[in-house]
This record gives C-alpha cells, sequence and structure tokens, in this order.
C-alpha cells in the first residue's frame, strides 16, 4: 500500500506513466499500469479481489484511485447514502482493507429528527442500513451523546482517534465493549468539518467510525488509505444529504406538489397553469378569544396542534396544502375525476373532525383550552404557479374561486355549521354523494357579486349511527 493522499497520488500516476519509475515498488511500465486499471485484464485476473482481501491486505495506488473515482461519480449520480457506505466497505475488502465493520453519521435540517446515520457489517445483522436520530439537546439523548466517542472527539479537538478494542484500559465508550465482544480487534474514528459556508444549520461535520477484525488492525498504510477515501465518501454523502435537506424542506414550507413543481424547476415568475380543482379552507372557532385568554407561551402548541390535525386528515386524504395563514390552512384536492376529488375532500373533512375529537380529549385532560373549526369547500378554476416579484416568488393558487372558498368558511357563523360547500361542488358530486347533503338556504357572500345555494352534511349523520356508519362506508369506497 502507498500511504500517499490522492491529490499526490494522482500526480505520481502521471509520472509514473511518463518515466516507468517507481515508488515503494518495483519497476512499473505504462502498459502495466494501464492493464492493471483494464477490466478481465490479465493481471486484473490473476490475482482475484478474494486473494488480495486474504493474502495482500494491502490497497495498492490504482485501486485507492479506482476507489476514489467510484465515490467521486456515485456522489454526483446522487447514490443513496447508505448503498454509498455500503458500497465503499465491500469496496475496500475487496481491494485489502479489512473494513468488518462501519459508521456514519450526518447531522440534517428536519423539523423531527437531528440527523441520519449509516451503517454496514461483515456479517448479517437485524441492523436497519439506516437510522434518523431525534434531538440530542436533553434527556437520555442528550447523556448518551455527551458519552459517545464523537463528543469526546470534539471536546479534545480530535480529527482521528484509533482504538485498540482488546485494552479496555484505554476508553470509556459502551459501544466499544460490545463490538469487541463481537470479535472485533481494532476501531478509528474520524470527525470531518465542513468549512462555514459548506455549514447547513447543525450540518457542520460528518462522524464516522471504522473496524478491523485483524489483530494487528489498519496498520499505518491502511490508515493512511481511510485517511484518504473517508473525506472523499464525506463529500459523497454530504451531497446526498443535502439533496434530501432541499427536498424535506421543500415539502414542509411549500407543500408536497409545489415542492416537487419548484425543483422540476418551474421557478419563473408568471410562470402558472389554470387548473379546475377542489378548494378547501377551514379556521378555527373563537382561536383569537382564545389566544387572548391564555399565556402567550400557549399560543403556538395551541395553534400547532389543531393545525396538525387538520394536515393529517388532508395529507391521508391526498390532498395538498397550499397555505398557513394564522389559524386558516388553505388546500386543495386534484384528480382527474373530480367527483373523486371531492369525495377525498369530504374524506379529508371527516377525518379532521375525528382528529379534532382526539386533540380536544387530551387538551381537556392536561386542564387546556379547546375548540372546533369551520371548513368550506368548493369548486372552481384557478391558476396554480409563481407569484411574486423577482427575488421573492410564491408558489401557490389566485382567481375569483379562492375568495370564494374563504367566504364560504367564514359563512359557517352565520349559519352555524360546521362545514359549507357551494352549489358547483354538489353538482359535480355523485348522486350517492349528494344524498347526504341538505341546503342550508341561498346566501350572498361578501365581496362576490352573486348569491348562492350553500350546502351541509344531512343532521342525520351525526344524529344516527346507521346513517353514519353508511356515510363512512361511501367515503372510504
Amino acid at each position: 500500500m502507498l500511504s500517499i493522499g490522492v491529490p499526490d497520488a494522482v500526480q505520481r500516476v502521471t509520472l509514473l506513466r511518463r518515466a516507468g519509475t517507481h515508488i515503494d515498488g518495483p519497476r512499473l511500465s505504462s502498459a502495466a499500469i494501464l492493464a492493471a486499471q483494464r477490466p478481465g485484464s490479465a493481471s486484473r485476473t490473476s490475482l482475484p479481489p478474494v486473494t488480495i482481501a486474504r493474502h495482500n491486505g494491502r490497497m495498492e495506488l490504482t485501486p485507492r484511485l479506482r476507489l476514489t473515482n467510484w465515490l467521486v461519480s456515485q456522489g454526483l449520480t446522487g447514490l443513496p447514502e447508505n448503498d454509498l457506505v455500503r458500497g465503499f466497505c465491500e469496496r475496500c475488502r475487496a481491494e485489502g482493507l479489512h473494513v468488518s465493520r462501519g459508521m456514519v453519521f450526518i447531522d440534517t435540517l428536519h423539523p423531527i429528527f437531528e440527523g441520519r446515520g449509516f451503517r454496514w457489517n461483515d456479517a448479517e445483522t437485524n441492523e436497519s442500513d439506516m437510522f434518523e436520530y431525534g434531538s440530542t439537546s436533553e434527556g437520555e439523548a442528550a447523556q448518551a451523546w455527551r458519552s459517545s466517542i464523537f463528543y469526546h472527539m470534539l471536546e479534545h479537538g480530535y480529527q482521528e482517534l484509533p482504538i485498540n478494542l482488546a485494552d479496555s484500559g484505554t476508553h470509556r465508550f459502551k459501544f466499544v465493549n460490545e463490538l469487541a465482544e463481537k470479535g472485533h480487534k481494532h476501531l478509528v474514528a474520524y470527525v470531518h468539518h465542513f468549512g462555514e459556508a459548506g455549514t447547513m444549520g447543525q450540518m457542520d461535520c460528518v462522524y464516522s467510525y471504522w473496524v478491523t477484525r485483524r489483530d494487528e488492525g489498519f496498520g499505518v498504510q491502511g490508515l493512511a488509505a481511510l485517511r484518504d477515501l473517508v473525506p472523499v465518501l464525506g463529500l459523497a454523502i454530504k451531497s446526498a444529504a443535502q439533496a434530501d435537506i432541499t427536498k424535506t424542506l421543500g415539502r414542509v414550507y411549500l407543500g408536497r406538489d409545489t415542492a416537487e413543481q419548484v425543483l422540476r424547476g418551474r421557478i419563473t415568475r408568471g410562470v402558472t397553469e389554470q387548473i379546475n380543482t377542489v378548494l378547501w379552507f377551514s379556521d378555527l372557532r373563537s382561536s383569537t378569544a382564545i389566544s387572548e385568554s391564555i399565556d402567550p407561551g400557549e399560543i403556538i402548541p395551541f395553534l400547532n396542534d389543531y393545525a396538525q390535525a387538520s394536515i393529517d386528515a388532508i395529507h391521508e386524504a391526498g390532498g395538498e396544502v397550499l397555505k398557513l395563514i394564522g389559524d386558516g390552512v388553505l388546500a386543495m384536492f386534484t384528480h382527474e375525476n373530480m367527483a373523486r376529488a371531492k369525495r377525498a375532500a369530504l374524506r379529508a373533512e371527516y377525518r379532521f373532525r375525528r382528529n379534532m375529537r382526539t386533540v380536544n380529549a387530551r387538551r381537556t385532560g392536561e386542564g387546556r383550552p379547546v375548540t372546533s373549526a369551520h371548513v368550506g369547500l368548493h369548486v372552481g378554476e384557478v391558476f396554480y404557479g409563481n407569484i411574486g416579484s423577482d427575488d421573492r416568488l410564491d408558489f401557490t393558487v389566485v382567481g375569483p374561486a379562492v375568495n370564494e372558498v374563504s367566504r364560504i368558511a367564514s359563512m359557517c357563523r352565520s349559519v352555524d355549521r360546521e362545514l359549507l360547500m357551494s352549489s358547483a361542488f354538489r353538482n359535480g358530486l355523485d348522486a350517492a354523494g349528494r344524498n347526504y347533503l341538505v341546503s342550508t338556504g341561498r346566501f350572498a357572500l361578501r365581496g362576490i357579486g352573486r348569491a348562492q345555494d350553500l350546502y351541509t352534511l344531512d343532521p342525520d349523520i351525526a344524529a344516527d349511527e346507521v346513517v353514519a356508519g353508511k356515510y363512512e362506508r361511501y367515503l372510504t369506497s
């Protein structure tokens, strides 16, 4: 094995090819070097990877460059992180670097998870090759983090830390003893820091450790190879993690379909499409009065509880949340068959009420205020796309139908109903669905030039279990 860095290695290979000189080994010709790189060549087949791994225990310069090229190419391709780690470990072993276990961690930007981990073992286990971990800032997770090898390395400024697993007196890390019990002999851990410009939130470095079952460990040359290769793996994993972060932030802040539209390149101002869609608008009853009566620190948890109830219901029914407006939610349901889109909206409203009952039961038990919600459903043509200025765009829907659905929801207070639907929504519904709707009268909506009939659910659905069961079966059919 040649214990030189990758940039130096590239220069040395160039010199080898030009002059045929030798470095820490026999004299090599350009033809020999090229033959060693060609799949199926005599020099390659005369020493199979298994033989290399079993007897050589060394990673020569050319295989090291080949593995570097693989990491770079797969990083550019977008290979998932767990496949990168698996491919890296398998190729290390094939080239004579005896990795028996590898583990890589990287923090991320996610509303729930703090980061992800990826692992590989040389033997079958019931461990997942990818896992997500929550916040390590409090509780048992914080305690586990502070007792970890990586926390120790950060505290002492180590970038590399080798450990002899057989010498338990030289370390205090619980997982190290577990590795030793499974036959592993030596470990080396790395922390590769990002620069300020390459940091995203808490994602400021890649943590990894590598284990071998060899009594002599990785050796000087093996460690030199890992020092060259692990940063390249880290860069490929960082690239994949950043792509995941982009998609996650898009889904969280823009919505599922909207994020896909933006990431596909629909980011030019004024680029919109006209679509016919089912629109949903919901808002909480008496939310202003409740917010004024509770501690300021309780306002956000109050809004979050009920936003979760509505958003979960909308997503479960296949809808797209477009905007959160204070305590209000604007969403849409699209389908080639508008009757199915309307049924999906009714299914979301039904699940929303179920979720609300669960939230209210919990909050009542906690002695916290509860509420209900008004929902308006409408159908109409809207423009869906980019609206705004050159440096601040919003990907949303606009059009008279958006104003109308908001006005329909606000009419719930006047007619004392939790759900109101427009005549356009009812008229396109299938016959079975229309049977569950009743008229509440004809109303002139504020700011809308024409009066229209509004509908709500038949009161028998709430009063009669048989009717309620039929309605539920209709929604799920």
